[in-house]
């Protein structure tokens, strides 16, 4: 991590009063962190240029401080994105890539970002989908001050969702007959109840957050709390009255859905996940029809999560704890809508791996700011520690990532010429960079050096990604392979 020089005695200064004091002391100075993450929110709302999309409570926190153009996940699927964000580490320095193996089986004494808040004398709190919770994984108990209060991820209000049975997706999410999963029936892949907020996951997630900032106020201690909204993951679940903001027949359709010209077959993917809700088909294609209602649920759940938010940041205002709270808004990965004949996440393609990171952070940030630079989800880490004068842990974990600080108050514009991220698909890892102007792929089977395979992509010609220009381009695909190659050889596995 690089420290900005103008914080270090800052620092220094804040490290002696904790000697002195104890790790409670100036309590009142000391910022509150409200972490938000969401489930599966790509950065396509109003802050990030979709002005079609209803979003104005994400649109008013990103214009409250810095909104990040150029950030990227390390691995597109939800439990090793979010052990990338907590535990500060690629998926590539653990070898966890997987849904269902907890990251302290790889890292068993690692100091989650949530832990080095609560060791450092701030009450540390989780509510909602925060480390992911299903397909055998489970909550994080060391990170937490309190016990983790976690809600549904799957949904439903309507019997007819379900037929009053469990399904299999209920199943993997609650941990539930995960051994004969696929011999379960499907769920309903959208809902669109008159209910009220409330009836559905993210409106209890926000009442509780709500809740709990109350409390904190009382308190006289500062906070960390992380709020983990679950929408617009499947199910697309959300009150009629979000469906009604859209006409489904003028959302925009994906302009290119077919896989990217001389890509690897086993880069992509089609309907997988999305298949396991009914109506989908299990193989595509998906007519038109049912795209523009699929894609019409994904954005009536963006929308009805963006209110819940907007509950939580009205509180914030409510209290008068704005301006010592640092307000962090994370997507754990991005999403396709049909491009490239892709549904949902799984791939190394644009798409699924670009997210939306905003930071509000009262003296540092400026409102209304934006940054062109490359940055990565495991950069997170390290900025709320510089951001609230900790000093990093001393975990077994690395951290992998860099302090955005200095981008956040202006000092520099980028922190890194790349970001880096992953993919596995079956005994191959796909490890990747994104340039300003080009993504390379390295395809290698694991534990073998031969044969490599590679995709390029040039965003300035080609943003769409239609065509793998790796055997065109072989100067560009050597020097991009050097920068790939500076970085530590991936970790296998772990089983």
């Amino acid at each position: 991590m690089r420290r900005s020089p103008n914080r270090i005695g800052a620092l220094l200064g804040y490290l002696c009063s904790m000697l002195i004091w104890g790790p409670v002391a100036f309590a009142a100075d000391r910022p509150n962190v409200l972490l938000i993450l969401v489930d599966d929110l790509k950065p396509s709302f109003g802050a990030y240029g979709a002005e079609w999309v209803h979003s104005p409570n994400l649109d008013r926190l990103a214009a409250s401080g810095m909104r990040f153009d150029r950030a990227y996940c390390n691995q597109a699927v939800c439990a090793p994105s979010r052990n990338n964000l907590l535990v500060g580490s690629r998926s590539t320095s653990l070898g966890v890539y997987s849904l269902g193996y907890h990251f302290r089986r790889a890292v068993p004494d690692a100091i989650t970002l949530p832990q080095v808040f609560k060791q450092n004398g701030y009450q540390s709190a989780g509510v909602g989908k925060v480390f992911h919770v299903g397909h055998g994984n489970v909550n994080d108990e060391l990170s937490w001050s309190v016990p983790f209060q976690p809600d549904k991820v799957i949904d439903y209000v309507l019997p007819e969702s379900t037929g009053g049975v469990l399904t299999r997706e209920e199943a993997y999410f609650s941990n539930r007959q995960l051994g004969r999963n696929k011999s379960l029936p499907r769920g309903a892949a959208w809902e669109k109840a008159d209910v009220e907020d409330g009836a559905y996951a993210d409106g209890r997630i926000a009442a509780e957050g709500i809740k709990r900032l109350q409390s904190y106020q009382d308190s006289g201690r500062p906070f960390f709390l992380a709020l983990g909204f679950t929408k617009p993951h499947l199910p697309f679940c959300a009150p009629k009255k979000y469906w009604d903001l859209y006409d489904p027949a003028d959302l925009p359709l994906a302009e290119f859905t077919r896989p990217p010209e001389g890509a690897p077959k086993y880069a992509g993917k089609t309907l997988g996940e999305l298949n396991q809700y009914k109506p989908v088909p299990e193989e595509p294609p998906l007519d038109e029809q049912m795209t523009r209602t699929l894609i019409h649920g994904y954005y009536a759940s963006l929308s009805y999560m963006d209110a819940q938010v907007g509950r939580v940041l009205d509180e914030v205002d409510r209290l008068g704890i704005r301006e010592n709270t640092i307000i962090v808004l994370w997507g754990d990965h991005g999403y396709h809508l049909g491009d490239h004949g892709s549904w949902t996440k799984h791939t190394n393609y644009e798409q699924a791996n670009r997210i939306p990171l905003v930071f509000s952070a009262p003296g540092v940030t400026r409102a209304g700011t934006s940054c062109d630079g490359l940055v990565e989800t495991v950069d997170v880490y390290p900025t709320l520690c510089e951001l609230a004068g900790l000093p990093l842990p001393s975990g077994t974990q690395p951290i992998d990532g860099d302090s955005l600080v200095p981008l956040l108050d202006g000092e520099r514009r980028q922190i890194r010429d790349h970001a880096y991220h992953c993919f596995p698909r079956g005994n191959r890892l796909g490890r990747a960079i994104r340039t300003e102007r080009y993504r390379l792929v390295e395809w290698k089977p694991f534990g073998a050096d031969q044969p490599l395979e590679y995709e390029l992509y040039d965003y300035l010609g080609d943003p769409h990604e239609t065509q793998n220009l790796a055997r065109s381009q072989p100067d560009i695909v050597s020097e991009l392979a050097r920068m790939l190659a500076a970085h530590p050889e991936a970790k296998p596995p772990r089983r």
